[in-house]
């Protein structure tokens, strides 16, 4: 053991860029706003429910923010980072429907049904509607509740939409995937339509904004009309920065000296994100929410490295139970904390700001039981100790089985094929596939010194099923220690299956033709009738072999559609 940790000293003092070496506290690079008046005015006593601006960013990696060492510039995100509490033990789910089905009710995957990849735009199903979400439970507590931007929890019928599950207004799409300045989403093929809604109400007349600016004006206007003396939740979803990666010219050229492509169009988008959020910001000071307000800042998944994003130094990327998959960016920002500028080493989940929020909201979580989240205000505004000590980042029994696990590998109480992952204290063990498993250096590097790195790329193809870390010894999860502690292994595995019997039937339904726009308008948006709801729900599968005579006639009059839309569509333009 003790040449393990020479080693791992040695490999960390070579990383001079690295994850220990970056400066955590470094001070604002947002010299004008120092200067603001509000700056200068003591923090008030908590003595009415605060204002929640929960913001959540798309696909942004984990060394994508400056006081991460990143080469991007994140000024705004610094300096409210460095004002407020950094999450560094912060975990969120590896794609996008999972972390924001966890966000909205508190619960972990395998409870809401939810536990295999997203909600895509053609299947019959969301979010369940017995869950009671988070903005409900602020709706009960007096809130006004608002929502700005990606839905990704379904649409398929009305009581889908975000209108329905507890917010006053939406702006927003409601797929995965939209172009930032068409709104256009394409789900295969052929498979095309506008995807911008206000409301239950496509918002045809909102294409050609760049959607960062879009929202951040949209929570401006809100804030603008609403009276600070009643207690309002916004939550900001934004798009950014998924692909498609767009962005303003003018931000473009702010990197035109980075000689990856994706990685400068990247950039762009992630500075301009961090300008909505500067504006939403200023908007909070200008309406005078500011002082009784909190902000919480988090990433929905690890960045999509092929795509510009960076997690490194650690392991994996976006759609991976490798840290560089589960490991986000969080922060929260208020005048209420009591000890700012600090960085909290305590392990945090997303489920966790769903009772966090609604405590602070005075809300009622007697009759929401069974969550898996936490409180953590006390964490975050007085550095006390973390209620949490283990995580179950997944268990997904529909995902490819492991060519090399079986029940004998689990001792004969789990089968390591199935892919799954959990953190129990410092320990952390994943079984099955967990996804791509390299290093990757920052995008911008070309040629990158040292031999250990590719000498890691070689061992991923080893026959394996089981791993198990030491995330605080080894937050790279560069040392597998499953064959040194068998031990651990099986306690590791006894908790997975604890949870496995807590687990309830995936989700996850065949898609259905009548989904696809050209029967709704050209627009993405809600398609089944009741009659076929309750059929999907009441089995918790469609059926399969529905009468044929019926797809028929859908199938004749698909053509029909389209030509009519495209015709539509020609008018529009």
């Amino acid at each position: 053991m003790a040449v393990y940790a020479l080693t791992g000293f040695s490999l960390v003092s070579l990383l001079s860029f690295g994850y220990l070496s970056w400066d955590w506290m470094k001070p604002s690079l947002v010299a004008d706003v120092a200067t603001d008046p509000m700056e200068k005015s003591l923090p008030p006593a908590f003595t009415r429910p605060p204002h929640i601006i929960f913001i959540l960013t798309d696909d942004q990696g984990y060394h994508d923010v400056g006081y991460h060492g990143s080469d991007i510039q994140t000024p705004t995100l610094d300096r409210l980072a460095a004002e407020g509490v950094k999450l560094e033990n912060y975990y969120i789910q590896p794609i996008c429907t999972p972390s924001r089905s966890q966000l909205i009710t508190g619960r972990y995957q395998i409870h809401t049904g939810l536990q295999h990849s997203i909600i895509r735009p053609r299947q019959p199903n969301c979010l369940p509607l017995d869950q009671v979400t988070l903005p409900q439970k602020l709706q009960e507590a007096g809130y006004s509740t608002h929502m700005v931007g990606k839905w990704h929890l379904g649409f398929y019928k009305k009581e889908c939409l975000p209108t329905r599950r507890g917010f006053d207004t939406f702006l927003g799409s409601l797929t995965g995937n939209v172009d930032y300045y068409t709104y256009d989403n394409c789900d295969g093929p052929g498979v095309c339509g506008y995807d911008l809604h206000e409301g239950e109400d496509v918002a045809w007349d909102q294409s050609g904004k760049y959607s960062t600016f879009l929202y951040a004006q949209r929570v401006s206007k809100i804030l603008a009309s609403h009276s600070p003396k009643e207690p309002i939740f916004i939550y900001v979803a934004f798009q950014a920065v998924h692909t498609p990666l767009q962005s303003p010219k003018e931000y473009i050229y702010r990197y035109r000296s980075m000689g990856n492509v994706a990685r400068r169009k990247y950039a762009a988008m992630v500075t301009c994100m961090d300008e909505a959020v500067k504006n939403i910001t200023w908007a909070l000071k200008k309406y005078g929410y500011y002082d009784n307000s909190v902000i919480v800042f988090s990433t929905d998944n690890g960045g999509q490295t092929f795509s510009g994003g960076s997690n490194w130094p650690l392991r994996g990327r976006k759609g991976t139970y490798w840290e560089g998959g589960v490991r986000g960016i969080g922060f929260v920002h208020s005048p209420l904390i009591k000890r700012k500028r600090r960085t909290s080493w305590a392990l945090v989940h997303i489920t966790d700001w769903y009772p966090t929020l609604v405590s602070l909201a005075r809300g009622n979580l007697s009759n929401v039981p069974g969550l898996d989240g936490y409180n953590i205000w006390p964490v975050i505004s007085e550095g006390k100790e973390s209620p949490r000590t283990e995580i179950l980042h997944n268990i997904d029994p529909l995902y490819n089985h492991a060519k090399y696990g079986s029940l004998e590998d689990g001792f004969g109480i789990w089968n390591t094929a199935v892919q799954a992952s959990i953190r129990v204290g410092e320990w952390k063990l994943l079984t099955g596939d967990p996804g791509y498993s390299d290093w990757i250096p920052p995008q911008t590097l070309t040629n990158f010194p040292g031999s250990w790195w590719n000498l890691e790329r070689l061992t991923n193809g080893l026959r394996k099923s089981v791993w198990l870390f030491n995330i605080t010894a080894d937050p790279y999860e560069r040392y597998d220690l499953s064959d040194q502690r068998p031990d651990v292994v099986r306690t590791l595995l006894m908790r997975l299956v604890h949870y496995n019997r807590t687990a309830i039937p995936v989700r996850y339904p065949a898609e259905n033709p009548r989904a696809h726009p050209d029967f709704n308008g050209g627009a993405w948006g809600p398609w089944a009738s009741e009659d076929d709801a309750e059929e999907w729900e009441g089995g918790g599968e469609p059926l399969k072999s529905r009468n044929k005579k019926k797809k028929c006639k859908i199938c004749k009059l698909r053509s029909f559609f389209r030509k009519l839309n495209t015709r539509l569509m020609s008018n529009r333009i």
